[in-house]
């Protein structure tokens, strides 16, 4: 879908491997293969993100790395954009039927970032009546897949509604982060009361 709001299939590919993975840098060799590309479609991308200073470059030696700039001002969007479009978001996204009642699907951007889970920390968020085996199942394949660990809470509506209103701790830490938005309008969300 992404492809079609963005003209270039190489420049999506280029944003999908650099912005999902914001702690690397890669060299223009390493970003033809990854997205399987010629290497001149490559370059002429590469300077287009950097033009508009979506990338830095940096060279070492003979070679020229390019990673995402996170303090750009559209960085943020695309993260949330890509999401929907790779990895566990869009795997909740094909599956949202077969998840049962799923109203709200919420990925911590903290995580999208590339943060190592921790058990006070929650990923993927999930407001409705899950069919639970479906998500385990989507959760260990993406587990199994990255050798990422995602940590995950799931309420009913009424559950998320009495525990917001009782401000409780864990909602509202969830509620104050950083988030992108898979299923549901995040300003319904939020002020579900």
């Amino acid at each position: 879908m992404l492809q079609e709001l963005l003209v270039s299939e190489v420049r999506l590919k280029i944003l999908k491997l650099l912005i999902l993975n914001p702690e690397k840098s890669f060299h223009v060799r390493a970003i033809v293969r990854a997205v399987g590309a010629e290497i001149n479609a490559v370059r002429r991308e590469l300077q287009n993100l950097l033009e508009i200073s979506l990338l830095r470059k940096r060279q070492s030696s003979n070679r020229i790395y390019y990673s995402v700039d996170t303090s750009h001002i559209f960085y943020s969007d695309l993260l949330s954009l890509l999401s929907k479009e790779d990895g566990i978001g869009e795997q909740i996204i094909k599956n949202t039927k077969n998840l049962g009642e799923l109203e709200y699907a919420v990925l911590a951007k903290a995580f999208l970032r590339g943060r190592a889970s921790s058990p006070l920390d929650v990923d993927l968020f999930l407001v409705g009546n899950i069919k639970m085996e479906v998500l385990e199942g989507i959760i260990r394949d993406f587990q199994q897949t990255t050798g990422r660990e995602i940590n995950y809470s799931v309420m009913t509506e009424d559950e998320f509604r009495h525990r917001k209103r009782s401000n409780d701790q864990f909602v509202m830490r969830f509620l104050t982060q950083s988030r992108a938005m898979l299923v549901g309008d995040e300003e319904k969300f939020y002020s579900m009361v």
